[in-house]
């Protein structure tokens, strides 16, 4: 078995932008430019409440202050 963060999971279908934590876990932001978007930490397991119907730009900068304050680095046996 191996300890190992989670800074490259697959990535997953409608990705727009992928943000890295302070420790290095990735952050996505999906969904369509100009519709339904989201982000997903994957290094605290925060999310954005629901996908939301707003400009990518408004979800950008959500996702990037969180991004700014997480330390969390999810780890998994493998």
């Amino acid at each position: 078995m191996k300890l190992s963060p989670n800074t490259t999971p697959v990535e997953p279908a409608g990705l727009l932008i992928r943000l890295h934590n302070q420790v290095g876990a990735a952050i996505d932001v999906t969904g369509d430019q100009y519709g339904q978007t989201r982000w997903d930490c994957h290094g605290c397991g925060d999310h954005s409440e629901r996908p939301v119907r707003d400009w990518l730009w408004s979800i950008r900068t959500t996702a990037n202050d969180h991004a700014g304050r997480c330390r969390s680095s999810y780890h998994r046996l493998a």
